[in-house]
């Protein structure tokens, strides 16, 4: 819609757009999954800080910035695939904020509430050497991770698996474990184990076992009306039992991996036999 107004001296002006420009919506557009990444940056930023105050309440901030991290990160992918508004600087961007929130955050997180507590032991230097190269190793599978991603991208011939771990789902193992259990460990056999757990979920993150993406999910689909109501409770059970319900997601997750490859090398194996 246009209003022309005349100008004082006689003419007339240029006609007044009461609705932006298609152009400066679609900047707009743009700004919106970077906001989003923003976001996930920031929480990543503060599980950092909340870590290094080092209560067990500081501990538990920390788990539920990266757990709102994560919804973040998914956000901002979907966001922009919907909108069309793709870009390699989005791309990189996002890369980038998930090493602080799905790499450094929970490397943070895992030494601290997981090492420090229990290492006063005598062999308490021992722990923390070994802790903060376990830690490490689990930044560096996480950069590992996003690095290939960024130039394989998904599995080859389907959308529906990721290659490797994805790192929020890493980080959400990571976190939940935290936030389920929340006073730090004090005993340096049960650190040992945690510190095992970091690993593996570093190891996932760089190997080649397959994940579902959820990404073949037709979320605009009609559904009956049990999904629906399966839905919302979860949705109930994540918000009122938050501690069981993330960890048995986390948990499920994580073996659901390391099942389907077991299956397909199981599969495999009795194929060429039979061949």
């Amino acid at each position: 819609m246009e209003f022309n107004h005349l100008d004082p001296i006689g003419g007339e002006e240029e006609p007044r757009r009461l609705f932006p420009s298609k152009a400066r919506l679609r900047r707009g557009i743009y700004l919106l999954p970077s906001a989003f990444t923003v976001a996930n940056l920031l929480c990543g930023y503060y599980a950092i800080l909340a870590t290094l105050e080092g209560s067990y309440q500081d501990f538990d901030n920390a788990a539920r910035a990266i757990g709102i991290a994560i919804v973040f990160d998914s956000l901002d992918g979907r966001v922009a695939r919907a909108m069309g508004t793709n870009s390699e600087f989005g791309k990189q961007f996002d890369s980038l904020a998930d090493i602080v929130s799905f790499g450094l955050a929970p490397a943070f997180l895992a030494y601290a509430w997981g090492v420090h507590a229990a290492a006063n032991a005598p062999l308490d230097m021992h722990l923390k050497q070994l802790a903060w190269l376990i830690g490490f190793v689990y930044l560096g599978c996480t950069a590992w991770r996003l690095a290939r991603f960024n130039i394989q991208g998904m599995a080859q011939g389907s959308n529906r698996y990721f290659v490797g771990m994805p790192c929020p789902a890493a980080a959400g193992m990571v976190a939940a474990t935290v936030h389920a259990i929340k006073n730090p460990i004090q005993d340096g056999r049960i650190s040992l184990l945690w510190l095992a757990l970091v690993l593996i979920l570093g190891l996932l993150m760089s190997s080649t076992v397959r994940y579902s993406s959820f990404k073949d999910i037709e979320w605009a689909r009609r559904r009956p009306s049990l999904v629906v109501v399966l839905l919302v409770l979860l949705i109930g059970a994540i918000v009122l039992f938050s501690e069981i319900t993330l960890m048995t997601l986390a948990s499920t997750y994580l073996a659901s991996g390391i099942t389907m490859y077991i299956v397909r090398s199981v599969r495999h194996r009795m194929a060429s036999r039979h061949a």
